[in-house]
């Protein structure tokens, strides 16, 4: 018998792919933006840069940065009743509009 999978990307063929035109690495201004503490921000995964990736259960949650540690921002992620501390890169965030 096959032992299933169990990796951090596994069923994840959808909520990480890119459109065809968007395909490659990220531009470079989206590393340049600095993010405030307590600044909103959305989570939304870049598949092109494996490093500093949030677990895929965070995709399209709404944070708040608390705090930056080195390139990557400390988020604090609600989840069910109660908060989460999830490490991301800025690659993976982007500001939160209203």
């Amino acid at each position: 018998m096959v032992r299933r999978t169990s990796g951090p990307r596994r069923r994840t063929r959808r909520k990480l792919k890119k459109h065809v035109r968007r395909k490659g690495l990220p531009p470079i201004s989206k590393l340049l933006v600095d993010y405030n503490v307590g600044d909103k921000v959305d989570i939304i995964i870049d598949p092109s840069v494996h490093k500093g990736m949030p677990y895929r259960r965070f995709y399209g949650r709404t944070a708040e940065v608390i705090d930056k540690r080195g390139q990557a921002y400390i988020l604090k992620v609600r989840d069910g009743n109660g908060y989460k501390t999830v490490f991301s890169r800025p690659e993976h965030i982007r500001l939160h509009i209203k």
